[in-house]
């Protein structure tokens, strides 16, 4: 059950001349995304950059002196990571530029990129996924109903403003919302840039409205699109996607196999598997029913009300929401009374429509008589 840090152990010490690019390095920048690099990296306007071994030692420094950092930050095995990171032959020397990190409430926008440089190999623009922000759940939540969100549009601009910066092709990728942000600034950016796009690599990311799906500048770039999920995908399954995806073995059990750190390695490349699960096919088959079955104005009334829901808890992330649990959801429940009649109505009637797309496919949990006999010759 070999991870990114066997990776870094077997790989660390081969250059990117000396061992190309891979899959797995596609993670591990979408993971390298995700650390506190606010006041570290520098910002889109400047000419600097710092390398990911400088980097690792400041943030390495900061936890040794301020514990709440360690708590702010979004995965267990972060302060590991930066720090085998910063130790390895192949990483450490690699620049770390051009980071963005925008939250704004009132756009209901949560975006964050960052552009890494790898020596004489194709630099790789890594966007962040979703954090624990509520506003930041809110936005994967509008993309439901929205044609585009501030994030998306955000994540096309900076592709272009990067893709000014460096010179000649360039890959792309992310893990969450941020592969989705990925492919959706490769399929909107101009076509100039789009040429230039090696690859783009959305890791277990939700997908889009059939109108992205059948633009041109999707179809222009799909030949280019990677895209992995686990075996147990929930994220991955939502909405249209339009390409095939690899399937990748995870040695965690159901939404924890979302996380990046838990995706099993061979040597440079994936585990791959052959099917996602029968788990992963019954979310997929419900959440696509319900969804379908929901025109884009009761979408968007129902996670709206969600959203008040969650903002008379007075908290602006999970965080915080799992901390004063009990405060919060007496003030959500206490919201609860001043919805309107219909609106409460249509609550209602959205989740019951949940629960009968699960019972319509809840036959998809069953082996099927071939899938038996298969395991059975396999026997």
């Amino acid at each position: 059950m070999a991870n990114i840090f066997d990776y870094l152990s077997w790989r660390g010490d081969l250059t990117f001349t000396q061992s190309l690019f891979n899959p797995v390095d596609n993670i591990i920048f979408c993971q390298l995304s995700y650390l506190p690099l606010d006041g570290i990296v520098p910002g889109p306007d400047e000419k600097d950059e710092i390398s990911i071994g400088l980097a690792a030692e400041i943030i390495t420094e900061k936890l040794r002196h301020d514990s709440s950092l360690r708590q702010g930050m979004m995965f267990k095995d972060d302060p590991a990571f930066i720090s085998a990171l910063g130790e390895s032959k192949r990483f450490r020397d690699c620049g770390l530029c051009r980071f963005v990190n925008r939250i704004d409430i009132s756009q209901e926008k949560q975006f964050a990129a960052l552009s890494i440089i790898t020596g004489r190999d194709y630099p790789f623009i890594a966007y962040r996924g979703t954090d624990t922000t509520i506003v930041g759940w809110k936005e994967n939540f509008n993309m439901s109903f929205s044609d585009a969100v501030p994030a998306q549009l955000e994540a096309v601009s900076y592709l272009e403003k990067t893709a000014k910066r460096f010179r000649g092709p360039l890959r792309i990728g992310g893990h969450s919302k941020g592969g989705n942000l990925a492919v959706y600034a490769a399929s909107f950016c101009g076509k100039k840039t789009s040429r230039r796009i090696a690859g783009i690599y959305s890791n277990d990311a939700p997908g889009f409205h059939r109108h992205v799906i059948e633009s041109e500048g999707f179809q222009r770039i799909r030949s280019r699109i990677y895209s992995f999920v686990p075996q147990f995908s929930v994220v991955g399954m939502l909405l249209e996607h339009g390409d095939d995806y690899t399937v990748i073995k995870s040695s965690q059990t159901g939404l924890m196999q979302h996380d990046l750190y838990s995706w099993e390695i061979a040597r440079d490349d994936m585990v791959r598997l052959d099917r996602i699960s029968q788990e992963s096919r019954f979310v997929d088959k419900t959440l696509r029913e319900w969804i379908n079955g929901l025109d884009h104005e009761k979408r968007e009334r129902f996670i709206e009300t969600l959203y008040t829901i969650l903002g008379a808890a007075r908290v602006e992330s999970i965080p915080e929401l799992s901390a004063d649990w009990f405060k919060a959801s007496g003030r959500m429940i206490q919201s609860l009374k001043d919805i309107d009649d219909s609106t409460r109505a249509l609550m209602g009637k959205t989740l019951a429509a949940l629960f009968s797309a699960a019972r319509n496919n809840i036959n998809t949990l069953l082996p099927s008589r071939r899938q038996n006999a298969e395991e059975t010759a396999d026997q």
